[in-house]
């Protein structure tokens, strides 16, 4: 199997009287429609290196003075659905949206939403990480998303941001000589990082729910969970059962940042994807079985965890952890062949 391929553009063999406009087109099309705006009368040579890893790409941005819009004229010509993660490695940037500007330094990273209008303006010259994903892979909620755009993290001052910000510049150096089912299992795992913080940093911004609806909510989170197989679990149900109403359940959840039903699929995607895995490292030993005694099928792991359907259960897996179920039960088989890798066993994605 081949490692990750990489894109790269260099402007250096362009002639500089066309470097701007050629730059424009670049960053537009490695990214999302941009307006750009160079502030060099001679730009300098600039680069773009990108890997794709899974449902993410990751590209290391290397250029002179400038500034970029992202304008509801531009929003309107598509890319609307991704969120963008910048680490910034050398130089500054004023990033600008939702009415909060934030100074980037070497060491920060910030989140900005592709489907609000934003600006960045890089007054010299940088290098930065640009981890660059589909909104539905990351999976956080529209208060996720206003929490965290405009926001620095600083990987010096806090615990949590400098454990994301480690494994993310890690997972950039490393991009260009993994293979694609290992690459696309390690962003997947960026994505937990991700969604880890986003919960935190949301939880430092809403009051916390009253102890008994706190309660409450992990009496229906057991009854989930002890019910996830079942294809009929509903917030309807879920709510008659525990004498409540189902707009109180949608409440209780929303102390939380998320829907009943989010939370639900997220549960039963984080089960298939660990018994995927699991599946997949018995059957170097001994045959997996499904329910009738022959191998387990990804239809058979769908369908224990209330999956009705193998085509809609294959294409929700896709969009949460970039590959297919098929291909992340390979990058399973492939890390016990080599070792023995671990397989996530965590607290998954938001979804």
């Amino acid at each position: 199997m081949s490692v990750v391929p990489s894109a790269v553009l260099d402007t250096a063999g362009v002639p500089a009287a066309d470097r701007a406009e050629y730059w424009h087109e670049a960053v537009s099309r490695t990214f999302i429609p941009l307006d750009v705006v160079l502030r060099e009368d001679a730009p300098a040579p600039a680069t773009i290196t990108s890997h794709r890893l899974g449902a993410a790409q990751v590209s290391l941005v290397r250029a002179g003075p400038q500034r970029v819009e992202r304008s509801a004229r531009l929003i309107a010509r598509g890319g609307e659905d991704h969120l963008t993660l910048a680490l910034q490695h050398r130089g500054t940037a004023r990033l600008l949206q939702d009415g909060r500007q934030v100074e980037l330094r070497p060491g920060t990273f910030a989140i900005s939403d592709a489907g609000r209008p934003f600006s960045k303006d890089l007054p010299e010259p940088f290098l930065f990480t640009a981890f660059h994903w589909p909104r539905s892979a990351v999976g956080v909620t529209e208060e996720d998303l206003r929490v965290l755009t405009a926001t620095a993290f600083d990987t010096r001052e806090d615990d949590t941001a400098r454990l994301v910000g480690a494994y993310l510049d890690c997972l950039s150096r490393s991009a260009g000589s993994m293979e694609p089912p290992a690459a696309a299992w390690l962003a997947t795992t960026a994505l937990d990082l991700l969604a880890v913080l986003a919960h935190e940093r949301r939880g430092r911004s809403v009051p916390e729910a009253p102890e008994a609806a706190l309660a409450t909510l992990a009496r229906l989170k057991d009854h989930i969970l002890r019910h996830l197989g079942d294809p009929e679990l509903s917030p309807e149900r879920i709510a008659e059962a525990h004498h409540v109403s189902v707009r109180y359940l949608h409440k209780l959840f929303g102390f939380e940042g998320v829907t009943v039903t989010r939370w639900i699929r997220r549960q039963r995607l984080d089960a298939c994807r660990r018994d995927l895995a699991r599946a997949a490292t018995r059957t170097a030993a001994r045959p997996a079985t499904g329910p009738t005694g022959g191998p387990a099928t990804v239809a058979a792991v769908a369908g224990r965890w209330g999956f009705v359907s193998a085509s809609h259960f294959s294409r929700a897996f896709r969009a949460a952890y970039g590959v297919s179920p098929r291909e992340w039960q390979a990058c399973a088989r492939a890390g016990l062949a080599q070792g023995g890798a671990a397989r996530p066993e965590g607290y998954g994605i938001a979804v």
